[in-house]
């Protein structure tokens, strides 16, 4: 980090700033850049909300959520945030409010605009910041708009937000932020793919047998019924932190570590993928909801009794699926994607099951079965890698165990806790949108999962599968591999599981 070079003079402007994103993660992270001397002295925030608190009472919840959560230095630390913090109360809708933000921000004032909001208030605010000239960049100065997902709830809505935001900005100035990308391990996919010449050889359809990304939570809906049952798994997750995931692994070499560079070839992974048919949406695609269990000693009741959740449900918040990329180099290698609420253990990974050596050379020994050769990429709670791989046992006969070699972050650098938030807002006050998806590629995501939507909607009454809370899913998950001959790797486990 001492080489880093300390971000320019800039105003962060939070829409929601009272809010749980604000408190639980954009704090933090801002401290954690402080704590690396990354962010500039002049350095300044604007918190908007409609809760009547002035500057005193926004910089008193500021200080309660800084000193709940980790991040920072201490004490002093958290005074230098307050003494740089103002409060507007106002409306997202009201023309008033962007008066009076105006006042705040002078014109030569490089600002970025960040909507911790409910999707809802996008277009509303964006429209707002247009209309008022709040995006209209001079003096030498930049303005950047940074939004968070869900970006869209399908395909339509998506192209509806896309051509509304982008009729009062510049492509280049929208940041549509993924925290996953803020990730280390998820970053490292590109340096471990292109920086080491053992891998990228091995990388395509000679070599892979399939590919798994699992993104499991142990968390329930808790109070997010409300939302969470016009959303599910699939809207929540898929388009946005798994598909990010899988253009990662998929991508061509770009040309350069350019933002436009790397954004067009993860757009064409998602171009190759294989469009769902009617009956592919209900062959590959498996959708289930979590019912009673327990997780960590906790009872959990089902998703139809948590909060604001209606008795008869048909919300998924399980979804796995099947997906394949038509290019030369993945044609044939299937993608298992999943992700669920109420799971056994939290845990987001990749795993890149190779194919296995012919057993024709240990015939005329013990040998049954070689072990599977995996590369597991850890990317939460615990980051790494782990290569798996078949070795001897020792003894006077020929006998093959499989056994695992790894690496984590922790052991190896030492690295300062963070939010995967810090890269992401440092990359957007540089102006470095490499890590931010782009509009195309926010539509080819919806793209490819409006014909499940499609799908699923013509059903009337679905009666989807129920998982028990603190399992690993439903039997179907696994019945949707096992008709290949493979299963998932445990997400409980660890270790050489295979697939």
């Amino acid at each position: 980090m001492a080489e880093t070079e300390t971000a320019p003079s800039c105003t962060l402007v939070i829409f929601g700033a009272t809010g749980d994103l604000t408190r639980r993660l954009l704090m933090p992270a801002l401290r954690n850049l402080r704590r690396d001397k990354l962010l500039p002295e002049d350095f300044a925030i604007v918190g908007i909300a409609s809760r009547a608190l002035g500057d005193n009472g926004f910089r008193d919840h500021l200080r309660k959520g800084m000193e709940q959560f980790k991040g920072g230095t201490g004490p002093a630390d958290i005074d230098w945030f307050l003494e740089r913090s103002r409060y507007l109360s106002g409306k997202f809708e009201a023309p008033e409010t962007y008066r009076a933000l105006a006042g705040l921000l002078p014109a030569d004032r490089n600002v970025m605009f960040y909507l911790a909001t409910p999707p809802s208030e996008f277009a509303v605010i964006a429209g707002q910041l247009g209309r008022a000239g709040l995006l209209t960049e001079g003096a030498g100065a930049w303005r950047r708009l940074i939004i968070e997902k869900p970006f869209g709830h399908d395909l339509p809505s998506a192209v509806a937000l896309n051509k509304e935001i982008l009729s009062v900005a510049r492509e280049e100035q929208v940041f549509r932020i993924d925290h996953y990308l803020g990730k280390e391990t998820v970053q490292n996919i590109l340096v471990f793919r292109f920086a080491n010449g053992f891998v990228e050889p091995l990388w395509n359809r000679d070599h892979i047998d399939h590919v798994q990304i699992t993104v499991a939570e142990t968390v329930g809906v808790e109070q997010r019924g409300k939302f969470y049952d016009t959303t599910g798994a699939l809207r929540d997750m898929v388009p946005n932190h798994l598909f990010q995931l899988l253009t990662l692994i998929a991508m061509e070499p770009p040309s350069c570590f350019a933002a436009d560079a790397m954004r067009s070839e993860k757009a064409k992974v998602l171009d190759a993928a294989r469009s769902f048919g009617a009956k592919d949406a209900h062959r590959n695609v498996v959708r289930a909801q979590y019912g009673a269990g327990n997780i960590g000693g906790e009872t959990v009741v089902p998703y139809r009794q948590a909060p604001d959740v209606p008795h008869n449900s048909t919300t998924e918040t399980y979804v796995a699926m099947k997906l394949g990329i038509d290019n030369w180099r993945w044609v044939g290698v299937p993608f298992y994607l999943r992700t669920g609420k109420a799971l056994a253990r939290r845990r987001t990974e990749i795993t890149i099951q190779f194919k296995q050596a012919p057993l024709a050379l240990f015939r005329d020994t013990p040998v049954e079965r070689l072990p599977f050769n995996d590369l597991t990429l850890h990317i939460q709670p615990d980051e790494g890698v782990t290569l798996g791989f078949g070795v001897k046992i020792p003894g006077p006969t020929v006998r093959i165990d499989g056994v695992d070699m790894k690496f984590r972050y922790e052991d190896a650098f030492q690295a300062m806790p963070s939010t995967g938030y810090e890269t992401l807002i440092y990359d957007c006050m540089i102006g470095d949108a490499s890590l931010f998806q782009r509009a195309d590629t926010i539509e080819a995501g919806w793209r490819v999962m409006q014909p499940v939507l499609d799908a699923w909607k013509q059903e009337a009454a679905p009666e989807l599968p129920v998982y028990r809370a603190g399992s690993a899913g439903p039997e179907e998950a696994d019945a949707l591999l096992g008709s290949d001959g493979r299963r998932w790797r445990p997400i409980a486990g660890n270790g050489n599981g295979g697939a």
